[in-house]
């Protein structure tokens, strides 16, 4: 077994994912010693397009990473919604966004953050090839130990589950809370199914093909077919375009026989569902098949859609981020969004730790908890809602489409932009960014580490004062 000593308490993330690297970059910047051990041999450019709100962009102007992140991406302000002959149904708009919140959401492709996130992390922090089999905690030692694939172990104080919707973390830490009697029934039932999904990005295109993206803005469309298909196009930078087609299981049984659960978001064999989407419009003029075509074919990745939200995130020295712990369906980014607060929240609690007691653990455990729970379950809701409005084909989501896009009153709407913008978590070690828009912002945990840190600093230069 290596032991990965440190004068401090080690952190294990298992999952170098958007959640598990942001949290490494924010342990580093606690100066809490961390280790990432991927499953994956290699990083896969997979994925297509990825949505960041107002609520995690402050965030990221802490880091001192908004430019580049702004450079990827392109402001994301309105989504319209189309029918099967390319007629607007509605619009999803967003235009406040930056008045009410001083931000507007931002669209990138998936692979392109994932490198700006992976480019923060020290090289030798991570180990690729790693899958964990097995989890064990020595109440002795008060260690928790890794077991992998390949025969290696590794143990640290705290373990990390950023490992996704089939974490092997928290099957690990569920069957020992079960086998205690403290799981909950509803955490041994299966993930829920709803959509299988293709999703990919061209090559750079021609734009004299295609007169209408040439102002460079996001062109955001979401077309609602017949037959539970939908499909939606987004302009992303480089002449880009992200797209995804979704086919809806209406029987919840039908999708578990179409279901595999070897990996989330892999390359299968996708030629068969391509073509029952190929001669589909586009709204950005032809049909879907000029999309796919100007697509690299081993970079088109094919994912069954699920969602469900966990109730148990913390057993004993393990916790749980992300997808682990709340798998949301990707409407409105709700997924990568929540994934990151959680890594912030998480890192805020690993700061206040007093010691590497199993009570002062579980402690910072509860808290993550607590200020997470019921945000993580509201956005849980609305993903699932917003899926529906954007990607629903039966007939209790054209009503509820038809109610959103075309009845609800715009005062409403704003209020519930406003509502969701005050929610915006920061890293509380670090100098926080001053709020901006004209909405609400939430007050947040202080970190009681810091503000002592910060009153012995300010008494320090009171003693000894510069002299210029």
């Amino acid at each position: 077994m290596t032991s990965l000593s440190t004068a401090g308490p080690l952190v294990i993330i298992a999952g170098a994912g958007i959640g598990g690297l942001l949290l490494a970059q924010l342990l580093e910047r606690a100066g809490i010693s961390y280790h990432v051990f991927e499953r994956a041999a290699k990083v896969k450019p997979l994925g297509a397009a990825t949505t960041l709100r107002p609520t995690v962009l402050p965030i990221f102007e802490q880091l001192g990473m908004m430019e580049e992140l702004e450079r990827i991406s392109v402001e994301l302000e309105t989504a319209q919604v189309r029918d099967e002959k390319l007629r607007v149904i509605g619009t999803v708009g967003m235009k406040r966004q930056r008045e009410i919140s001083g931000y507007q959401s931002l669209l990138f492709v998936r692979p392109d953050f994932y490198d700006l996130l992976l480019s923060r992390v020290t090289v030798a922090k991570i180990s690729f090839g790693k899958k964990i089999l097995k989890v064990e905690e020595n109440e002795e030692t008060g260690k928790v130990v890794i077991h992998c694939s390949d025969n290696s172990a590794y143990e640290g104080d705290i373990l990390v589950g950023a490992d996704g919707a089939y974490s092997a973390v928290r099957q690990n830490i569920y069957k020992k809370a079960k086998e205690q009697g403290v799981l909950p029934k509803s955490d041994s039932e299966d993930l829920i199914a709803g959509f299988t999904t293709m999703v990919g990005v061209t090559a750079p295109l021609d734009l004299d093909n295609y007169p209408d993206l040439k102002d460079g803005k996001c062109h955001s469309e979401f077309v609602i077919g017949g037959m539970s298909h939908s499909w939606a196009l987004m302009q992303v930078p480089g002449a880009r375009v992200a797209w995804a087609c979704s086919l809806q299981y209406q029987d919840p049984e039908d999708a578990k026989r179409h279901m595999f659960k070897s990996s989330e978001w892999g390359s299968e064999s996708i030629g068969p569902m391509l073509n029952e989407f190929r001669q589909q419009p586009s709204p950005y003029g032809g049909i879907l098949g000029d999309i796919f075509d100007a697509t690299p074919q081993d970079t088109i990745s094919k994912v069954y859609l699920e969602h469900k939200m966990f109730e148990t995130w913390f057993y004993k020295r393990s916790v749980l981020i992300g997808d682990a712990c709340h798998k949301m369906l990707p409407a409105a980014g709700q997924g990568a969004v929540n994934a990151l607060q959680d890594a912030v929240i998480l890192a805020n609690c690993l700061y206040d730790l007093k010691d590497n007691s199993q009570k002062s653990i579980t402690d910072a455990f509860k808290s993550y908890y607590d200020q997470r729970y019921g945000y993580a379950k509201a956005h849980y809701e609305s993903s699932k809602m917003y899926m529906k409005l954007i990607g629903g084909s039966n007939w209790t989501d054209k009503l509820a489409r038809t109610i959103v896009l075309k009845y609800l009153p715009e005062s409403i709407l704003q209020r519930q932009l406003a509502k969701a913008a005050s929610y915006r978590p920061q890293v509380n070690f670090l100098p926080q960014v001053e709020p901006r828009g004209s909405g609400p912002v939430l007050a947040q945990f202080p970190s009681k580490r810091y503000t002592r840190e910060q009153q012995e600093k300010d008494k320090n230069e009171k003693k000894d004062p510069v002299v210029v």
